[in-house]
């Protein structure tokens, strides 16, 4: 097979019309990786992703170039209450373009619930080892050693050390990193292992045909089969349809489009899976804690993620767990994430070298009868979503406790004072003031929510009745429509799921090609 292509926009001067093996819409990890497997088998692959085509030299490390270019909304997507801020990523590499290179394998007791609870079949650590092991080794993922960890980490990893808490440090998938704390606005050394350097480069080079903003419309389908996939060519500078089409018609039809933009390409294709779609959407809302400490941090420095703690995932029936990391502290977003208004927001952001934060992911999905969020459209022509996510009072009840542990950690740690992202911020300054929180509001809009892990909202189970695609990620009733994202697991995983993702998409590889016949 000849070698490949990457299109942007610009270069798309009329209308298209294209046959092919399989038509990929989206390029993140899922799409990436299954593109780079399907041509390795000697498939044709076209691939449709909405965003742009940005590579290190366009990697300036400044927040005002990376969120515009870089993020769904320009980095402002939001639930429809604006309860709970949805970073995700949209360019060619999706989410690992920006993601903090976070990588782990999926826990075995959440393969074992969604054997259990949902009737997944064949998603096993036997069957998925191979899968991990080959990404592990093409991304380089490994252990980002202790001596490397910035201070931001420092106090996590330190806090639990004399807490007594479970603590262990993080793999990430980079090579040559120059440790410069930008991974969230593109690496400009190509040292972080996106797809736009490792899988989607080695896919393009054995053929793969890649239209950067492209933005897939719909599936045109009769009967069990799509027919093709029709997309409108956005222009670069404005975002907003060019005038160009293209109409891709092939064998097999894959969304890889992530846990809110294949829901909604599945809903503008009227297929809704009886109802099924665009719910179950998890996010591991987040809560952060802020910390000064008397020595600088300098949290926009150094990698961005390089310890866990995953001390209180188990906290007993009805209630969530949640997992500990650190998030990098870039002026920006800092800015728009910490409370406050005027003079005290303006004194906050002059110490900011001084500044450390704090995750707390609540692990959701596994609590019974628990349903998460849903992804709708609006209307046929309009392009924000939908995006529900109810927070009830058991997430209040874990944002909380993370809340104070949290804090605990973080004055174990050295800092000065602690402050939480409520609207009237809570500040703590030793163990006896730990108790102000119990006194704070939790409730939507008073506390700040975000997440940048999306899951859900094509869930992959037995039952029709319950779930949008099967153990083999095909939609339930059609032929040649496959989902290969974050959007088919059953729950949230407990986990950053990047490195699911890509074994997922390995492993259901086999299964795409052999409905291509």
């Amino acid at each position: 097979m000849s070698e490949g292509r990457i299109y942007r926009g610009a270069e798309v001067t009329a209308d298209l019309e294209l046959s092919c093996d399989v038509c990929i819409v989206g390029s993140g990890p899922g799409g990436a990786v299954l593109a780079h497997e399907l041509v390795g088998r000697g498939l044709s692959v076209v691939m449709l992703e909405e965003g742009g085509h940005h590579t290190r030299e366009g990697f300036d490390q400044r927040e005002s170039t990376a969120y515009p270019k870089l993020y769904q909304e320009l980095g402002n997507r939001f639930t429809d209450d604006l309860s709970i801020q949805i970073l995700q990523g949209r360019s060619v590499g999706g989410g690992s373009t920006v993601n903090w290179c976070s990588s782990f394998r999926t826990p075995d007791r959440v393969l074992a619930h969604w054997r259990d609870a949902h009737g997944v079949e064949g998603l096993t650590p036997e069957a998925l080892a191979p899968h991990f092991e080959a990404v592990e080794k093409r991304l380089n993922i490994a252990e980002w050693p202790l001596a490397l960890m910035n201070a931001n980490n420092r106090a996590l990893w330190d806090g639990c050390g004399k807490l007594g808490y479970e603590r262990a440090l993080i793999r990430r998938n980079v090579n040559g990193c120059a440790n410069l704390g930008s991974c969230g606005m593109g690496c400009p050394v190509d040292a972080k292992q996106a797809m736009h350097v490792t899988y989607l480069k080695d896919a393009v080079a054995a053929g793969l045909t890649l239209y950067a903003n492209t933005r897939a419309e719909r599936f045109e389908w009769s009967g069990r089969k799509v027919t093709a996939v029709h997309a409108e060519v956005l222009d670069e500078a404005t975002d907003r349809p060019s005038g160009r089409r293209i109409t891709v018609r092939p064998k097999v039809a894959v969304a890889s489009g992530g846990a809110i933009n294949s829901p909604a390409l599945l809903m503008r294709s009227d297929l809704f899976a009886q109802g099924r779609v665009g719910k179950r959407l998890f996010l591991h809302p987040v809560v952060v804690m802020g910390a000064e400490f008397d020595k600088p941090v300098e949290a926009f420095r150094g990698a961005p993620q390089a310890c866990y703690s995953h001390h209180f995932m188990e906290r007993g029936p009805g209630k969530l767990g949640f997992f500990l990391e650190v998030p990098p502290v870039h002026p920006m977003l800092a800015a728009t994430t910490f409370s406050g208004f005027g003079a005290d927001h303006q004194a906050l952001m002059a110490r900011l070298p001084y500044v450390q934060a704090m995750l707390a992911l609540t692990v959701d999905g596994f609590l019974e009868d628990e349903e998460g969020g849903t992804v709708r459209l609006r209307g046929p022509r309009e392009r924000r979503l939908r995006i529900d996510y109810p927070l009830k009072p058991y997430h209040f009840e874990a944002f909380k406790v993370a809340c104070r542990e949290m804090a605990r950690i973080q004055l174990a740690a050295g800092a000065r004072q602690v402050m939480s992202l409520h609207a009237q911020p809570v500040v703590i300054r030793n163990e006896q003031e730990l108790t102000k929180l119990e006194e704070a509001p939790w409730a939507p809009l008073q506390v700040r929510v975000v997440t940048a892990h999306q899951m859900g909202g094509c869930s992959m189970g037995k039952n029709p009745d319950q779930s949008v695609v099967d153990s083999r990620l095909r939609y339930h009733g059609m032929d040649n429509l496959f989902v290969v994202d974050g959007s088919v697991l059953p729950t949230a995983l407990g986990v950053n799921p990047q490195e699911t993702l890509f074994a997922l998409a390995r492993w259901g590889s086999q299964h795409v090609a052999s409905a291509v016949g």
